[in-house]
């Protein structure tokens, strides 16, 4: 399982998420631009003493990123408010990257449209969304639930 952020822009949404990788073991992966520096302190605080315990790869672009994906054959799950199937309805597998959009626009429709997937977690009507980070770890821990056998 690998969770990638489209070119987020709130660094402490950012290193919390990073952290959830680290400690689930989850690879992660950072779509730039990014709208802070990784060496900004916000993201080192949130991300703590746990970054460096993540398998992160940052891609220097949506197009880079896609390329990659496409050599590596990972089916992409994009995670939006306007997704059509419930993410505790969808059948997650191993290989499966979950893909999160910037707190403050979402993904370019290019980037919806690459999507094999569109996958939301529903809410009380009324209501915008979640926190980014919230939201990313309801998404794998559902997709985890179902790809990981009991150790």
């Amino acid at each position: 399982m690998q969770i990638a952020l489209f070119q987020p822009d709130i660094p402490q949404n950012t290193g919390t998420i990073l952290r959830l990788c680290a400690c689930l073991d989850v690879a992660a992966h950072i779509i730039e631009p990014a709208g802070f520096p990784v060496s900004d302190r916000a993201f080192r605080r949130a991300g703590m003493d746990y970054l460096d315990q993540v398998r992160l790869t940052r891609h220097i672009s949506w197009a880079k990123f896609e390329e990659w994906r496409r050599e590596t054959g990972h089916r992409l799950l994009l995670f939006t408010t306007k997704g059509a199937t419930s993410y505790l309805d969808f059948r997650y597998a191993s290989a499966d990257i979950l893909l999160f959009g910037r707190e403050t626009v979402g993904v370019t429709d290019e980037v919806a449209g690459a999507a094999d997937a569109r996958l939301k977690i529903p809410i009380k009507p009324g209501l915008r969304s979640l926190n980014v980070a919230m939201a990313a770890a309801m998404a794998v821990g559902e997709a985890l639930r179902q790809t990981r056998s009991d150790s």
